[in-house]
């Protein structure tokens, strides 16, 4: 699977529900709804800023990603956007290709 960063940003109906109803009930709701697409939360956090919340999630594909993108913000009460996160063994694959690039006006 792989790992993603979810980054949520609520909406004023959804920062109302989240008065209502507590942050244990949002972070329940975000489980279920990742489980629901076959992934699995690693870390679910309530941060200050321009994001709300923070998840560390595992995803099984980008179309699972996407489906719970585009279901959360459909819903109306947050916006997300979703980082694929890589770990250094991947970098450390990635460094040994070469794709031929050559810069614009080079």
């Amino acid at each position: 699977m792989a790992k993603y960063l979810v980054r949520v940003s609520y909406t004023l109906d959804g920062v109302r529900g989240v008065l209502k109803e507590g942050g244990s009930a949002r972070r329940e709701a975000a489980t279920k709804a990742i489980e629901g697409v076959g992934g699995s939360v690693d870390a679910f956090y309530f941060a200050f800023g321009a994001d709300d919340v923070i998840v560390i999630a595992d995803m099984p594909n980008q179309a699972a990603a996407a489906s719970l993108g585009l279901t959360v913000t459909g819903a109306g009460g947050a916006r997300t956007s979703m980082t694929p996160l890589i770990t250094p063994e991947e970098v450390d694959e990635a460094i040994t290709l070469h794709p031929d690039y050559r810069a614009p006006g080079a």
